[in-house]
């Protein structure tokens, strides 16, 4: 819990990043100021609202493009960071030197070092910092661990993840950082695996050992199809810190986008978790699949919980230490590797183009099924990787 006094009335909040995905944070902060929880008393980012923005219902707010002086004018309690990667690290520290608690966007920081960096901060400083890995407050994953636990589909003998997402040009083309692995000196690691599908990646690790324990081995295997520098069709296989074997396969160049999913591998069944829609599905031979859905707690009001009653924090920065694990391996990995197009559907509509990989959805879903990389799987554009080096992880 905070060393700064419990919040009164309706917690100041402040926005910093107003484009992109910061519109997704007005949307969600609107009912919370309808019901009193918070106030929303301004927005930080270089590039101001239009004159006719009504920044989703919230109407016209005090905009700022310093984030001290926002801090200071405003006198915010929560600040809400939705920006560039690369830049987490230093604007964290901002916002914890001004007395204000964090509520910042995943992927938590560029680098491992820097994780270490900001868990060090937040501790010094006595305030609290909330991750946006969304899917991490879904009251699925201790549903799922309970169904292992009572063993109903037998031992966990692997976790598989199919991703296939559709994003075009138009996707890389909306901010300077995005496809990009560095930038301006700074490591930027905007991949496929590390940013779009991060959830799945830290949701895999939830559910197998909580998240906060650096995996025993990480292999990428990191292509792209897009004219990137990071990945967006990608194989990860990670051993965690208990032996349990993950192989997650998403890409970007899918025909369409559907929802990704989670397959635990039980030697008497398995479970599938559709972490965006918070379903689990169990398949177990001879029974008709069992589905449920669950609810999810918001990032937001467990920070504020947390403020006022002690909740604990359901994604601190130390949750995201084996996740960061993962991105520091993709960080390090050589650079992914072009998929020529003639193993690729390219067209172009109204200025943008589209790309779709021959035959991925298949393979993402068969990797997934048989735990095995997109090179084993003999996709003709995979080349052999070198075998990962074993991560350094701090005491």
């Amino acid at each position: 819990m905070s060393a700064l006094p419990p919040p009164e009335g309706p917690v100041p909040v402040l926005l910093v990043g107003l484009h992109g995905h910061g519109r997704s944070h007005l949307r969600a902060l609107r009912p919370m100021v309808e019901q009193g929880m918070v106030r929303l008393v301004g927005v930080c980012d270089p590039r101001p609202p239009a004159p006719d923005d009504d920044l989703e219902g919230h109407g016209p707010l005090p905009h700022f493009d310093d984030l001290p002086l926002a801090l200071e004018r405003t006198g915010a309690r929560i600040t809400v960071l939705v920006t560039p990667i690369h830049t987490h690290l230093p604007l964290a520290r901002t916002v914890l030197a001004h007395g204000s608690h964090l509520l910042l966007e995943k992927p938590t920081t560029a680098t491992l070092a820097e994780l270490h960096e900001l868990t060090d901060a937040v501790a010094d400083s006595g305030l609290a910092c909330q991750v946006g890995f969304q899917s991490l407050g879904s009251t699925a994953i201790d549903h799922v661990r309970g169904l292992l636990a009572q063993g109903v589909v037998g031992e966990l003998r692997g976790i598989g993840g199919a991703g296939t997402w559709k994003r075009t040009s138009a996707y890389y083309d909306r901010a300077p950082w995005a496809g990009r692995r560095r930038m301006g000196g700074h490591d930027v690691v905007d991949g496929a695996l590390t940013n779009p599908f991060a959830h799945m990646v830290a949701t895999a690790l939830a559910l197998a050992d909580g998240g906060a324990h650096a995996p025993n081995e990480i292999v990428p295997e990191l292509f792209h199809a897009h004219p990137i520098e990071a990945d967006d069709t990608s194989c990860l296989r990670l051993r965690t810190h208990q032996g349990v074997p993950v192989c997650l396969a998403v890409t970007l160049c899918s025909p369409r986008s559907l929802p990704p999913a989670l397959h635990l591998h039980g030697e008497h069944g398995r479970i599938s978790f559709e972490y965006t829609l918070d379903r689990v599905t169990v398949h177990r031979p001879g029974q008709d699949p069992h589905t449920t859905t669950h609810p999810r707690t918001g990032l937001m009001e467990n920070l504020i919980a947390h403020l006022r009653e002690g909740s604990p924090l359901l994604v601190p920065p130390s949750a995201t230490l084996g996740f960061t694990h993962v991105l520091e391996a993709v960080r390090t990995a050589s650079d992914p590797r072009p998929i020529p197009t003639r193993h690729q559907d390219v067209w172009r509509e109204a200025g943008v183009t589209h790309r779709t990989v021959h035959g991925i959805d298949a393979l993402v879903h068969r990797s997934a099924r048989q735990m095995i990389g997109f090179t084993e799987l003999g996709a003709a554009w995979a080349v052999p990787e070198p075998t990962a080096h074993p991560l350094e992880t701090r005491p």
